[in-house]
């Protein structure tokens, strides 16, 4: 894949804080696979790492309706807002109960936001995503759910579950963030 700009990326940490109070069901797992032992103890042992992305989509129930068609649940559609700086913030995304990613993180979740999007409201890092790959043994079937929704020329290829992300850092400096799953 070539360079990738698009005025509205932007990445995000998700981290577990251990202060907070959970806001789902006790029966509920945390997303991102956050709760997954092998997970937790790989983010204590090597850090903060890139285990999953999510993916802005026009119409989220269509992008839902067309990979339960391919058999794979990313599961139920949740609203959720915040406040934020320039007012409520309000999205819609795809949750699993069970709080997995899909393919070992290379399968997105969904989002699809309301009026506003985050990244209007925030200040200009200078990062640029260069390049997303992807990386499972069932290639085909990731290659079909990304081109459900419009992600076909997004590459692929036949190993271990994984992504990569490399990014350019404001001062030139290339930056590469990858997580291969434990088989």
């Amino acid at each position: 894949m070539g360079s990738f700009k698009h005025s509205l990326a932007y990445l995000e940490i998700i981290a577990i804080d251990p202060a907070a109070s959970p806001t789902r069901d006790a029966q509920l797992r945390r997303w991102f696979d956050l709760d997954v032992p092998s997970i937790r103890q790989q983010l204590r042992l090597e850090g903060p790492q890139l285990l999953h992305w999510v993916v802005s989509v026009p119409h989220l129930t269509k992008s839902v309706d067309d990979w339960r068609a391919l058999g794979i649940d990313r599961g139920q559609i949740i609203e959720a807002s915040r406040p934020a700086a320039n007012g409520l913030l309000r999205w819609k995304i795809t949750v699993r109960d069970d709080g997995q990613r899909l393919f070992g993180g290379a399968l997105p979740t969904l989002i699809e936001w309301g009026e506003d999007h985050p990244a209007l409201a925030m200040a200009e890092s200078g990062i640029q995503l260069q390049s997303l790959r992807l990386q499972h043994p069932e290639a085909q079937q990731l290659r079909s759910a990304l081109g459900a929704i419009g992600l076909d020329a997004l590459p692929v290829g036949i190993g271990p579950p994984g992504l990569s992300a490399e990014l350019t850092l404001n001062d030139g400096t290339p930056l590469c963030l990858s997580h291969i799953d434990p088989l």
